[in-house]
């Protein structure tokens, strides 16, 4: 597999190097060069989803790694399942917070974990994971790192804005999992994250590398849970399907667009955001103007600078879509809370992310197409917001209760490089 950077053409690297290296020279995201041809689609979607993510996967990647290396990493990495729910006559969630932390970057971070083990050259290696976090991703990355040798993984998160069971849910690890809460915005601590990257130096000594969905390989494992999507939807309905997607960095919204580039028979997609709506103001005006960020109740896509944006031009250029082919809108915290309990009214419990994507959906979708939208945690990550918009109580699921019973490990920073480049430097 061969992958370009975005900012530099002339840098072409591997699959492997792109897994090490994480980012390319001036910060530049690593894509794929050209995709496969995946052959029989409709025979795909009648496999297993281990089975066809390995398909999927192995086509990406080439002959860089063996097929049943692959097979073992997917095997490994996606031990949960990705239901697709019907709530209404056409419209459906697609639930992916059946993982070990409750939420979609289970897939990813996993997936990513098994990666990094298989490309590393040396046992011996140094490596240093350091990541952003707007809630889920730390969570979901310090899981799947935890506890392996040589290396260390560094999360950044800011302070006092993200939900108290997501930040229990990864700040309580321990061992090999650093967090620290900066005192700042998500952009603040991605923008951390960025110089670190940029100081060739600190990225040699500590051997640096970024699980965000910068990563290629986690983007590359969220493909295959659109595949799994499909797969349960009804033949008759897929070329009328349009699936919404909530999006902050929008990692999850670039895998879709892959996945229908590689022949998944998608419609079109929806990209639903709160009020920080660069994108859809963006996609109305042609103007990229971010604002300041705004804190919302749906936090995981409190994000005004999404890195992921650069991959979604790249791909819509390659494959001649313009970009008005995409859906967009946006839903402000009170329209959430309506739509909240419009769902938990049709009988289904969801959570703010996913509410706002049902309400795009539903707001978007025309007449004779079937909708899907994602739910990408697991309500009870948001359980104070639900249960004062429901007048409900939450159960808390096991890994959630687990957690909230220990005490926060973290470190508190102020948003400066410096301090955290010493942090770094001392593990």
């Amino acid at each position: 597999m061969k992958l370009h950077n975005l900012k530099d053409n002339t840098e072409v690297v591997s699959f492997g190097q792109a897994v090490r290296q994480g980012l390319g020279r001036q910060q530049g995201l690593f894509f794929p060069s050209s995709l496969p041809n995946l052959g029989d689609i409709d025979a795909l979607l009648a496999e297993d989803f281990v089975t066809r993510s390995s398909c999927i996967l192995s086509a990406l990647i080439g002959d860089e790694l063996p097929s049943e290396t692959i097979t073992k990493m997917v095997d490994s990495a996606f031990q949960f399942p990705a239901p697709v729910k019907s709530v209404t006559d056409n419209i459906s969630a697609l639930e992916l917070f059946h993982g070990p932390t409750l939420a979609f970057k289970d897939f990813g971070g996993r997936f990513m974990a098994q990666s990094l083990a298989a490309v590393t050259e040396s046992p011996d290696e140094k490596i240093t994971i350091l990541t952003a976090t707007s809630g889920d991703t730390g969570a979901a990355v310090a899981h799947a790192f935890y506890g392996m040798s040589n290396i260390d993984v560094v999360i950044l998160y800011p302070k006092g804005k993200i939900s108290p069971l997501q930040e229990k849910l990864f700040c309580t690890l321990g061992g090999n999992i650093h967090t620290v809460a900066i005192n700042g915005t998500f952009d603040d601590c991605q923008s951390i994250v960025k110089q670190a990257f940029d100081d060739q130096a600190l990225r040699e000594e500590v051997g640096l590398n970024s699980a965000n969905s910068i990563n290629i390989s986690r983007l590359m494992a969220q493909i295959c849970y659109y595949f799994e999507a499909v797969a349960q939807i009804p033949k008759a309905q897929r070329e009328e399907l349009v699936i919404s997607v909530p999006s902050g960095n929008f990692g999850n919204l670039t895998a879709g667009l892959l996945a229908k580039a590689l022949g998944l028979p998608v419609k079109r997609f929806i990209a639903a955001t709160n009020d920080n709506d660069t994108v859809p103001r963006y996609l109305e005006s042609g103007k990229w103007e971010p604002q300041t960020t705004i804190p919302t109740i749906s936090n995981a896509m409190d994000v005004s600078q999404p890195n992921n944006w650069p991959r979604i031009e790249a791909l819509c250029a390659e494959q001649g879509w313009g970009l008005d082919t995409l859906g967009y809108g946006k839903a402000s915290d009170e329209q959430s809370a309506e739509s909240l309990r419009e769902l938990n009214a049709l009988g289904y419990v969801c959570e703010p992310h996913g509410a706002i994507a049902y309400r795009l959906l539903r707001e978007q979708l025309a007449e004779g197409e079937v909708g899907l939208f994602l739910c990408t945690a697991h309500p009870a990550k948001f359980k104070e917001v639900v249960e004062d918009i429901l007048t409900t109580e939450i159960e808390l699921p096991l890994p959630l209760e687990k957690h909230d019973k220990l005490p926060l490990l973290s470190l508190e920073r102020d948003n400066d490089f410096e301090q955290i480049k010493q942090i770094l430097q001392q593990l």
